[in-house]
């Protein structure tokens, strides 16, 4: 069940064309002026974003991010668009709907803001006729766009005619808008990066997804720097705690404001991994002047950052205007996002909107653009169940995924994630061992490579008992971790499908062939060790002996696990080995510790194998050195 914020805490984002006075509305509406640089206020023009926030009659806490409305300044009000909840769209009486009117309410729209309302501004400045006109003309262009049922309030930020009702539709709308959930990964892009003295670095933005807490270990990204909350504070006032929805200021320790910057990402340490290589789904205008082709230089606009790179479109050669399709995006710098992000395309040049897309993959492999297994797989996340979401994410890696990995690259939340886990490993599309969750069908793969190797090895060396685990991990994936391949090794095991011992691999039906006469002489190597017991002979005595098929007999009984080597030309028999600890474990809890010659002594060996044979079993844990005894490692 998900965590429930003390308060609910939403973002209202402004919209809407140069001079209509949003940022006068904001200052109306919470007292608060948001032009805070030099520049805005001698050109009386907002430039980049600003910040409020209104605490509604209700209790939900509403931050406000007003942005600027010339066309100049798009790339600052489209890092402003991240996280809003609820629009509000700023329209002149005097002027009505104009060019930035209707890019900012497209942006909007094509980032999937669900709800807003419409201040129609500046009423103190025309006649009721006139006002009735551009209210009628405005509502007539709303109907093709998400604000198409959206009230529209007649408002005089000079008067405060209309603050009241405003304030009320607001309301209503946030008490209908569902919060951002909390029980996820903590993603916050940043919008602002400062200073304060006494404090040091300093960065804001809206938390679109989980908490912030006071002493928190978080990761700037995609620099991959990790640093620790100091302070919090939520709409100016300090916090221990920030919930998704909310405008958060975090100083952070130990960074310098040169380590960020705008369109970096503060973030749960290891919740998102940064690439330039992207795999989406995008929309291109009806109205774009071209379509998308190929290797089409664009700008990609997600969360605050602003990137160049190439789109590479996929299953096709273009992308139609008024049309959906998938592309392959290579960026020029990385970028850290999640699967579900929605962002904004313009062209590199000239700088037009052209569209909008979903990130249906955050770290994806280069793959070829005509690639129908590919591509399948990228339309099944399109459509989007959390059940394919997860399988493409797994089937994507070889040896499986961890939990955590999974919640990363399938942007679930963990107990969806758990959830889809579960229903997944019941119907047997999923197989989980040493924590790791792999697909059935790369399983099976897998399996198949790893049986195949063994009959070769076996047919080949009908004397071992298996194979050894290096070889098998050289042939079937060299990059591998040790983790990951044990991993296998464990899955397979436990459904029966090979054996494993700490020397060797084999398949179930397999057992070593020997000759008459080979079978003679490995007994009679064994009955050596046994009649010598604690003064067996060296690995070069049997070679010296038999030959070079001593040596083998000598490598089949290790595999077998009838001899024990504790040095490289050592080895015990592993009866008189188990004889020998447990008689060295009675001896030290009877007397505490013993030397290396009162061991000696006690088993009837010389020091040339006491002391190999101690330090095998320090290896063991069965004993431990301190100073010239030894001990029992355990009580």
């Amino acid at each position: 069940m998900m965590e429930t914020a003390p308060q609910k805490h939403l973002i209202l984002g402004t919209a809407g064309h140069v001079d209509h006075g949003k940022t006068v509305l904001v200052k109306a509406l919470t007292g608060i002026d948001t032009d805070r640089l030099k520049e805005e206020k001698e050109r009386g023009m907002t430039i980049d974003l600003g910040f409020a926030w209104l605490s509604l009659p209700s209790g939900v806490l509403l931050g406000i991010v007003d942005v600027p409305g010339h066309e100049k300044f798009l790339k600052n009000m489209l890092a402003g668009a991240t996280g809003v909840d609820i629009a509000l769209l700023v329209v002149a009486a005097d002027e009505g709907v104009m060019p930035q009117t209707r890019e900012h309410v497209q942006i909007l729209d094509l980032l999937e803001t669900k709800q807003g309302a419409v201040a129609l501004t500046k009423i103190d400045l025309v006649e009721p006729d006139w006002l009735d006109l551009i209210e009628t003309d405005l509502r007539r262009y709303l109907q093709s766009t998400f604000l198409r049922d959206a009230p529209i309030v007649r408002v005089s930020a000079l008067t405060g005619e209309g603050i009241p009702a405003l304030i009320e539709e607001l309301d209503r709308l946030a008490q209908s808008t569902h919060p951002r959930p909390i029980d996820v990964p903590a993603r916050m892009p940043i919008d602002r990066v400062f200073t304060i003295t006494g404090f040091g670095t300093v960065v804001t933005g809206t938390l679109v997804a989980g908490t912030l807490v006071v002493g928190d270990l978080v990761e700037v990204m995609p620099q991959g720097i990790e640093s620790r909350i100091r302070h919090i504070q939520v709409h100016g006032k300090p916090q221990k705690t920030a919930y998704a929805g909310s405008r958060v200021a975090v100083n952070l320790a130990g960074l310098e404001p040169t380590d960020i910057s705008r369109g970096s990402v503060l973030a749960a340490p290891g919740s998102l991994v940064p690439s330039t290589v992207v795999d989406v789904s995008i929309f291109v205008l009806p109205d774009s002047s071209r379509p998308l082709t190929n290797r089409t230089r664009v700008r990609l606009h997600i969360g605050t950052a602003e990137v160049i790179g190439r789109a590479m479109v996929l299953g096709a050669d273009r992308i139609e205007c008024g049309t959906q399709g998938l592309a392959q995006l290579r960026l020029e710098k990385a970028i850290a996002t999640a699967r579900g992000d929605s962002f904004i395309l313009r062209l590199y040049s000239p700088m037009e909107l052209m569209g909008s897309g979903q990130v249906l993959v955050p770290n994806a492999q280069k793959h070829r653009r005509m690639d129908s297994i590919v591509i399948d797989q990228l339309k099944q996340i399109a459509a989007g169940s959390p059940e394919e979401i997860v399988l493409k994410a797994v089937s994507d890696s070889l040896f499986g995924l961890s939990f955590s990995d999974i919640v990363k690259k399938a942007g679930l939340s963990e107990n969806q994630t758990t959830d889809v886990l579960q229903r997944l490993t019941a119907s047997g599309q999923l197989k989980m061992a040493d924590g790791k969750y792999s697909s059935s069908a790369t399983y099976e793969s897998l399996a198949s490579q790893v049986k195949s190797i063994l009959r070769d090895y076996h047919e080949a060396n009908p004397m071992r008992s298996g194979a050894p685990k290096e070889l098998l991990k050289s042939r079937i994936a060299r990059s591998a971790d040790q983790k990951d391949f044990q991993s296998l090794l464990t899955l397979m095991s436990r459904e029966g499908e090979i054996v494993v011992t700490d020397q060797v691999i084999r398949l179930p039906d397999h057992s070593p062939k020997l000759t008459k006469e080979q079978a003679t002489l490995a007994k009679e190597i064994e009955n050596l060790y046994t009649s010598n017991r604690a003064q067996p002979p060296l690995a070069s005595d049997i070679e010296q002996q038999y030959g070079t098929l001593g040596r083998r007999m000598l490598e089949l009984l290790v595999e077998q696990g009838v001899l024990v080597k504790i040095a490289p030309e050592m080895l015990f028999h592993r009866d008189v080995l188990r004889e020998i600890e447990s008689v060295i474990i009675d001896y030290l809890k009877e007397h505490g510790q013993a030397t290396v010659a009162e061991i000696r002594d006690l088993v009837g060996s010389s020091r040339k194998y006491v002391v190999p044979l101690l330090e095998y079993l320090d290896s063991k844990r069965i004993t431990r050195r301190k100073g010239d005894q030894r001990v029992l490692a355990k009580g």
